[in-house]
């Protein structure tokens, strides 16, 4: 049976996608093919599952116009389906005078991107909220919160099927073909056959593009952050989420402290590219990804452009105590006693052939097909903005 649309990638924003085509258009049949036997098996369920609110973010980029309405929708979503979901707040804080001054200009790209609450404060009115935390000054950020992304990912599953989608799971695509009209795509699972084709395939959607046709002008090169926990004794240390002011000589964004939605406090990631463009820990190898990664000329230009932040970023990652120097800067008494090894996750970064990495959504249109081929961060957050946008370019360009 043929459906309208077909659906590659059970993550978050695939699911959003899925069930956003769905309440857009009534009627309209959907497919969704997961390669994983279940849902959100890799960026949505190995994230550290912060609602991020849009502070960072260029005012009028996607970025910020899919963040701010996506925390919204993301919140009235958990709270209608009763998924576990906190709005704690955070403090973005300076360490000296250099920071402090790209914090005041993060406060007014905050209040340009139409966040509400945000406070400025000293240093005894950010010791009364944290009070282990260093630095002169911080940003209040009301809005920022913590959620069990895995329970989204179930429960938009179960929203796609309860609307007569179709949601396959353990079928790998191996194959896409246009004939007579529609995709025919061809898995591990069997043929399935749609009008209008959607890549949403996350970690692999450069691989899924190249199967339809398009040139991989950009790359995606997997980041795996690697996380620690606080142990039981120092999670008294922090109280809420706890962030660096970014430093625009570096794309990433450095260590910093998160509360989790089930309790326990997360304390990272570092950023180190992984040999795996599923690999969690550092013995994980791919060889095809490997191979992927180190030819594609992009890496080595990144490389050259930030080597001592490449450097930094493998140190911590092979030096337990070099990582906790890092934290030191947010909460000076954290010991390495007090970190114990945590999770990691893969970040799907799509980066160019000159070595930047692509820092917006890139959403590109074809006929009959639409190529989500950049979704990083705040793309949990924004995911049903991100599905509504999808489906509103497909509708107003059919």
């Amino acid at each position: 049976m043929s459906v309208d649309y077909i659906v590659i990638g059970g993550g978050i924003v695939g699911l959003a996608t899925a069930w956003r085509l769905q309440t857009m258009q009534p009627g309209y049949r959907v497919c969704l093919l997961e390669k994983e036997p279940e849902v959100g098996s890799h960026q949505s369920g190995h994230n550290s599952g912060v609602l991020h609110c849009g502070l960072y973010y260029k005012p009028g980029s996607t970025k910020a116009v899919l963040a701010v309405r996506g925390i919204r929708q993301m919140v009235q979503f958990c709270r209608e389906a009763n998924i576990a979901h906190e709005v704690c707040g955070k403090l973005v804080v300076a360490c000296d005078d250099a920071e402090l001054d790209r914090l005041h200009k993060l406060e007014e790209r905050g209040r340009q991107n139409g966040l509400e609450g945000i406070q400025f404060l000293g240093r005894e009115a950010m010791l009364e909220r944290e009070p282990n935390v260093g630095g002169i000054a911080a940003l209040r950020v009301p809005q920022e919160g913590i959620v069990d992304y895995p329970a989204v990912c179930r429960e938009l599953r179960r929203c796609v099927e309860a609307n007569g989608g179709d949601v396959q799971t353990g079928a790998r695509v191996t194959r896409l073909e246009q004939l007579g009209g529609e995709w025919v795509v061809t898995t591990t699972k069997g043929d399935f056959n749609g009008r209008f084709l959607v890549n949403c395939a996350g970690l692999h959607c450069d691989r899924v593009a190249g199967l339809a046709g398009e040139k991989r002008e950009t790359r995606i090169v997997p980041f795996r952050g690697e996380y620690y926990k606080l142990a039981e004794t120092a999670e008294g240390l922090v109280r809420h989420l706890i962030y660096p002011v970014p430093d625009p000589q570096f794309p990433f964004l450095g260590v910093h402290f998160t509360r989790l939605i089930h309790g326990g406090t997360e304390a990272g990631p570092n950023a180190v590219l992984a040999f795996a463009r599923e690999g969690y820990r550092k013995r994980d190898v791919n060889l095809r990804d490997l191979f992927d990664a180190v030819t594609y000329p992009g890496l080595w230009r990144f490389v050259a452009k930030y080597p001592r932040m490449t450097a930094l970023e493998l140190w911590q990652s092979l030096s337990k105590r070099r990582f906790c120097k890092a934290l030191q800067k947010l909460v000076p008494s954290i010991r390495v006693s007090d970190i114990e090894p945590g999770g990691a996750g893969v970040r799907a970064q799509a980066m160019a052939r000159e070595g930047e990495l692509i820092q917006d959504f890139c959403l590109i249109r074809r006929p009959a097909a639409l190529h989500v081929l950049n979704a990083p961060s705040p793309a949990a957050t924004a995911s049903l903005a991100i599905g509504e946008e999808i489906a509103r370019k497909i509708l107003s360009e059919k």
